[in-house]
């Protein structure tokens, strides 16, 4: 009777397999064994790409004559320092008694490639394989993808994207940092007087450099530009509040050169000229000429995915995208939320089905057990497969991050910060239970003279899942994740002290076309206009992830829609190599990024010789490809083809260049801005 071998990712993961198939193991070295099955496991990757130099020695040295370096077949090798796993997985991968083999790497692009590297170096044939699809490491869920395994066949397109993608850095990292350094190299040498220079860029990485470092120039060179706003301070029945001037349609100032824009004007003075002429005699009275009321619904945001999660933590808990994403992975191998690594923001119609056992899971969770037994008792969990949370077509891989409802024991071993990323992922997916918020919005609209003020208030009537997002580490009110007001005037948010007082809503609601309000003062506050903000490390995955919002062209644009720059899986990764290199910056405290002058000066070296690669709409082009690859759209001849192409030309079009010199002035530049 033959074996099944089963290979996990992790050593931790095969330990969650054997435990769920509930088999006699004894503990081998790199392996687990009884009568009827094998467990092994990778301990990440086993198999890498090949330096050029293993194809010929002559590429141990860079010159610009063996460049570019494209090969036909591609060569690929152990690492040195998981050798002995390498071997073990090999010899059980071959061994005889084996006639079924079950993938359990990751479910992903980058897990299928883990295992498709080995077992191509270790030349495995004849043998029937399997591929496990699982959501979260649940004993029920491992079982299931047990039960369900297709066969790894099915999955041959992804392996061939995950492949593209590696063989895609692979050659564009060997050739453009090599044809690059060799190039300019001498130029930033002698420029920053340091020892060597040696240029690093990638597909990816050099795409996110760009978008830092054309951040931080719109910044500096951005010019602040002052304006000047009219308040009319009024009272109804002894209330205070304020009103701001507009130049609307049929009003003095409309579509006026005067304007900074319709509430604002460029000079000090002409706000002055107007409120000397509303208090000329007789003195504008304001009058009530409209109060529009209506209701507004806020529904509970979608459940995260893993950028969501990203840039959540960076705002509530400054920690890096890498950071994020470690602690996340843990709770899965904890088996208490599911997959991280996933790009949708909604459940599957299957998962649907099942939701009450993740719900019924979680009453053991202090932190949130009140809403976990209203949402039992209410039952509105029944109908989630109706709403925008359940949408099969927005899923590829994997669901969105929720609570398995197991695990839950394990809260209190968990580090502080994990425990509170822990409580958001549940408030986030318990929040999808509840009704919308909905709001009273109130447009108030005075009329003095011939100009008009406006105020606007925005009434919360029922709080609906609002109560949920309250975080139990939360210091202050404004630090949940939406605002909770009682009342808040939308317009004017200093004054919000006064909005919160029941007797002041009441007067706002009461209010009617044709009353008379008393003015108390005219005021004009200065404001001055804003340069970008700086993008920090959450911003920056979301703006990886959003890549298409770069791209003018709008059929381009659509095309693009659910692209973007790396993937969910090698974001954070990306950003802390960006670091590690010392081209950006990243404030720990803060989490905000700046570019380094080293990675300015790289930026203006490849703006002037391989531009595209700054380009977002480009990388994120690629990444569509891949895309398109793993669902069998194109193949993967003519993916190969398209990057040999473009390696090539680009390569050979820097060899060509001669414009080190003019570079100096660009430095000079960099170097000047650097230093303010």
């Amino acid at each position: 009777m033959g074996k099944s071998l089963y290979i996990a990712e992790k050593p931790s993961v095969a330990r969650e397999f054997a435990k769920a198939l509930k088999l006699n193991m004894s503990n081998r070295d790199g392996y687990m064994e009884s009568e009827e099955a094998i467990i092994t496991w990778c301990v990440g990757h086993l198999v890498t790409m090949s330096y050029p130099e293993a194809y010929d020695e002559k590429y141990k040295r860079w010159t610009l004559h063996t460049l570019p370096f494209i090969p036909r077949e591609f060569k690929y090798e152990v690492i040195e320092n998981v050798k002995k796993q390498f071997a073990i997985v090999s010899g059980l991968l071959n061994r005889k008694e084996v006639d079924i083999i079950y993938v359990c790497t990751d479910s992903g692009r980058e897990g299928e490639y883990i295992y498709r590297l080995v077992e191509q170096q270790a030349g495995v044939s004849g043998k029937q394989r399997k591929r496990v699809w699982i959501d979260s490491q649940t004993e029920e869920e491992i079982l299931r993808g047990i039960r369900e395994a297709k066969d790894l066949s099915d999955y041959d397109n992804l392996s061939s994207a995950a492949y593209l993608r590696a063989k895609e850095d692979y050659l564009m990292g060997i050739n453009f940092s090599r044809v690059l350094t060799l190039r300019y190299s001498n130029s930033i040498k002698s420029y920053l007087k340091a020892d060597k220079a040696v240029i690093s860029v990638g597909r990816v990485m050099t795409c996110v450099l760009g978008m830092v470092v054309n951040r931080e120039r719109e910044i500096r060179n951005f010019v602040k530009t002052s304006f000047y706003r009219v308040i009319a301070g009024v009272e109804s029945e002894d209330k205070n509040f304020e009103c701001e001037w507009k130049a609307v349609e049929g009003t003095k100032y409309y579509n006026s050169p005067l304007l900074y824009k319709e509430n604002g004007f460029k000079e000090k003075k002409t706000a002055e000229e107007l409120i000397a002429s509303l208090e000329e005699e007789p003195r504008a009275i304001p009058v009530v000429e409209s109060v529009e009321k209506k209701k507004e619904t806020k529904n509970p945001p979608l459940l995260y995915n893993l950028a969501e999660l990203q840039n959540d933590c960076a705002r509530y808990f400054k920690i890096s995208p890498d950071e994020t994403l470690r602690i996340v992975q843990e709770l899965y191998e904890k088996k208490m939320v599911t997959y991280p690594r996933t790009d949708a923001r909604v459940l599957s119609s299957a998962v649907a089905k099942e939701i009450y056992k993740n719900i019924n899971g979680l009453k053991g969770y202090s932190e949130t057990a009140v809403f976990v037994e209203e949402v039992l008792k209410s039952g509105t969990y029944k109908n989630i497969a109706k709403t925008r949370y359940v949408n099969d077509k927005q899923i590829t891989d994997h669901y969105a991050i929720v609570p398995t409802g197991q695990g839950i024991n394990n809260v209190g071993s968990l580090h502080p910060t994990a425990t509170k990323v822990y409580e958001i992922i549940v408030r986030r997916f318990l929040s999808i239970f509840y009704p919308a918020a909905i709001y009273r919005k109130i447009a108030l609209t005075l009329s003095l003279k011939q100009e008009k003020f406006f105020a606007n208030f925005k009434v919360l009537e029922q709080e609906g899942y609002l109560k949920v997002t309250e975080f139990s580490f939360s210091k202050k009110k404004e630090e949940r994740t939406l605002q909770n007001e009682e009342i808040e005037n939308t317009e004017n948010t200093e004054e919000g002290s006064d909005t919160k007082d029941p007797e002041f809503i009441e007067m706002i609601q009461r209010l009617k076309k044709g009353d008379e309000l008393f003015l108390r003062k005219f005021d004009i506050k200065e404001g001055e206009t804003s340069p970008p903000k700086r993008y920090n490390s959450g911003t920056m995955i979301l703006t990886m992830e959003n890549a298409g919002q770069f791209i003018e062209d709008e059929e381009l644009r659509a095309q693009m829609k659910g692209s973007g720059i790396g993937t969910s899986a090698t974001r954070a990764e990306i950003l802390k190599k960006l670091v590690h290199i010392e081209y950006l910056s990243l404030n720990k405290k803060t989490q905000m990024i700046t570019p380094t002058l080293m990675g300015e000066m790289i930026y203006d070296v490849v703006a002037g010789s391989i531009k595209p690669l700054l380009d977002p709409a480009l990388t994120a082009s690629w990444e569509k490809g891949l895309t398109l690859v793993a669902q069998g759209d194109i193949t993967e001849e003519e993916y190969m083809q398209k990057l040999d192409d473009f390696v090539s030309r680009r390569t050979n079009i820097v060899k060509q260049l001669g414009n080190q010199t003019s570079l100096y002035a660009q430095f000079d530049m960099a170097a000047k801005n650097y230093k303010k």
